[in-house]
This record gives structure tokens, sequence and C-alpha cells, in this order.
């Protein structure tokens, strides 16, 4: 099974390579506009088709995530001359900002660079250690999972998805800085810090997203808003337009890794937290910093919220069509995959000595 899903992982990733290829080949050859736009509309439908071939929760989501969505809106905005894409940067540089949740880095700290980087790169890797034992803890407790309460497994499902997608992203950004020599902005800025909805969606949560969904969806709805309702109310209906479409994607990456018709809860979730972040955005503008609470209060509601409605309306997405116990199978493939590896290597070590 494992290695079938590796046969058409592959398969799909080559052929968006390809299809990349000729994004960016037509990006040079095309004006940006209308007519650019039509030259990439054929790879925008493969890209919504190909995450169908795959049916692994982590292959299959993480590749509908990369392409169906983030890749797609990069295209878009690719064919007007805006977003991470150009034609200016070398091909391989143009597939990795294409198809991988990564951005680089515009304005690099100029003062002192080599000690600063240093800093933080060991700040980072103990970061990121802590968070691999935190996530090695996590995935040992569920061996347990038969003597603990249905909502503290979903906080726990909660907690597994935050330390894995921290993880793999800061794996694969550290691939594409030691392959380019791009400095990379980071994708989670610790959201458990988060002293407000604003925080959280806009400044520490999967920074990646807010980037593209920035241009592509609030941009225009407020240039539109505030030509029909005034600069003042614009951002109302631009907030929550934004978290509609974020709702309906999210549906959409859950289509791909369960294939069956959605229910509208993971929608519900983001619009609900649309509706709560303007009602926030409101009172902030009606108090104008009079009344500010101390982040020993707002911090702990913030993150309280953003887990209870994560566990209400969310994780149970992933409980409802078993994709828990589909991630499990996984892991026990691969484990078992690993283990017989080993004990290959280890017994032709001991038949050469």
């Amino acid at each position: 099974m494992l290695g079938e899903e590796m046969n058409s992982f592959i398969k799909v990733w080559l052929a968006v390579f390809t299809s990349l290829c000729y994004c960016h080949a037509m990006g040079k050859m095309v004006p940006k506009g209308p007519k650019r736009l039509i030259f990439l509309l054929p790879i925008v439908c493969l890209f919504l088709y190909l995450p169908l071939n795959l049916y692994s929760p982590h292959l299959g989501g993480l590749t509908a995530f990369f392409i169906a969505w983030l890749g797609n809106f990069k295209l878009l905005l690719f064919a007007f001359n805006k977003g991470p894409l150009n034609t200016r940067i070398s091909l391989p540089l143009f597939m990795a900002l294409a198809c991988l949740p990564i951005k680089i880095q515009q304005d690099p700290i100029k003062e002192n660079p080599s000690s600063k980087s240093q800093g933080k790169s060991k700040e980072g890797t103990v970061n990121y250690v802590i968070k691999g034992l935190l996530l090695a803890i996590i995935l040992w407790s569920y061996n347990f999972i038969e003597y603990i309460h249905p909502n503290i497994i979903k906080l726990l499902y909660a907690l597994h998805i935050y330390f894995f997608l921290e993880i793999f992203f800061a794996i694969g950004a550290a691939m594409v800085r030691s392959f380019y020599g791009v400095e990379l902005e980071p994708q989670f800025n610790e959201p458990f810090l988060s002293t407000s909805l604003q925080d959280f969606w806009g400044k520490r949560w999967n920074l990646m997203v807010a980037s593209i969904m920035r241009p592509t969806v609030y941009e225009p709805t407020l240039r539109f808003s505030s030509a029909v309702i005034g600069r003042k109310w614009a951002p109302v209906p631009s907030v929550l337009s934004t978290f509609v479409v974020s709702g309906v994607m999210h549906e959409l990456v859950f289509y791909y890794l369960r294939r069956v018709s959605p229910t509208g809860e993971v929608s519900w979730f983001f619009i609900f937290h649309g509706i709560c972040l303007t009602l926030e955005i409101g009172l902030k503008k009606a108090l104008s910093g009079k009344c500010r609470l101390p982040w020993i209060v707002t911090g702990p509601l913030t993150v309280g919220f953003v887990l209870g409605t994560g566990v209400w309306l969310f994780i149970p997405q992933f409980t409802r069509s078993k994709l828990d116990v589909r991630a499990f199978e996984e892991y026990a493939e691969i484990g078992a995959l690993l283990k017989s590896s080993c004990e290959k290597v280890l017994n032709h070590i001991f038949y050469h000595l």
C-alpha cells in the first residue's frame, strides 16, 4: 500500500514540476494580464485534479495544500505579475516558491548579519528540538488512547497538527535555504503567544496563507468595498470574505483527504472566527486604546478560544472520517519499514565483521 502510494506521489510531483516549467516559460513569452491567465488556467485545473490521485493523509493532504490551494493562488497572482513568483528568478527557485509554503524575506537584517543569524539559528534549533520532543510524546500517548477522554484526544490532535506542520515546514524551508542561499520568512511565529485573534491570524499562524490571501482576496474586496460603502467600513466585508474563502479552501483539502461531501463545519469554523475578528477590530477602534487588558488575560483567552472552537468544529473532521486511524496506520507502516531497513543494515554489518 505504501509503495503504491509513493509511486503515485512521485508521478504527481513530476507532473507538478513539468507544469511549473511550462508556467515559467509562459511568463517570459506571454505578457501579464488576461492573456497570460488564459495560458495558466489549464495548469490551475490540473493542480485541482492531481491530489485526487493520492489517498495518504500525509502525502495527499500536504500535496493538496501545496498545489491545489497555495500553488494555484500563486499562479493566479503570477498571471498579473503579482505575488512571490516572477520570471526574473531562476527556474528551480520559481518551482520551489510555487509549490512550497515558503516566502523569501524581503528585508533581511543588515546589521551584523552573521552573528545575529547564528544566534537565531541556535535559538531556532532548540525551539524545534523541544517541539519535536513534544510531538514524540503526543505520538507515544496514542498508545493509551482508550484511556483518554475524547475531548483530550481532540486537543492532542490539535497540538499534533501544529507541531507536525511547524516542524515539517521548517525542514522544507531549511532545505530550500541551503540549496538557494536565500533567507526565508518563518511560517509560524509562536501562535501560543497570541494576544488577540488579530494577532493570531495576521501575525502568528500559517503566515504563508495570510500573505497569499491578502493580495488575492482581502485587498481586491477592500478596494471594491471602499467604493461601495466607504473606507471606514470596508475592512468588515474584506475580513469576512477572506475567512469565507479560507473556509472553502479548507473544505476542498478535506475533500481530497476524505472523498466525502463536506459537512460545512470547517467553513463555519473560519466564518465564526471572521465574525469574531471583525467584532474585535471594531471594539478596538471604539475603545481607541483606552481599555487594554494585559497579556496575562488576553493570551489565555485567545489561545483557549482558538483551541476550543477548533476542538468543536475543526478537529472532528479528522475523527469522523477515520483520518486519524489512517494516519496511525501510515505511522505503523513507516515504523515497520524503518525497523526492517535497520535490521538489514545491521545484519549486513555483522556479516562482514
